[in-house]
């Protein structure tokens, strides 16, 4: 049983952290993009502007090809 309670809890914060890690990966990009010339901003902006949901599906559909 703490076995079982141990791995859930560890799922829920390794989930967490990289939930977060993303998302600050993402302001950083989005910050970068400022730096930009506005012909370049919009399309760096939608890069920077995907969701971790998203992220994540297209990340395990990734994995599952190779």
């Amino acid at each position: 049983m703490k076995e079982t309670v141990f791995i859930i809890l560890f799922l829920l914060i390794t989930g967490c952290s990289n939930r977060s890690v993303y998302d600050g990966m993402q302001r950083s990009n989005k910050n970068d993009c400022a730096t930009l010339p506005p012909s370049q901003y919009e399309e760096c902006m939608e890069r920077a502007s995907k969701s971790f949901d998203e992220y994540e599906r297209e990340r395990r559909e990734a994995t599952k090809q190779e």
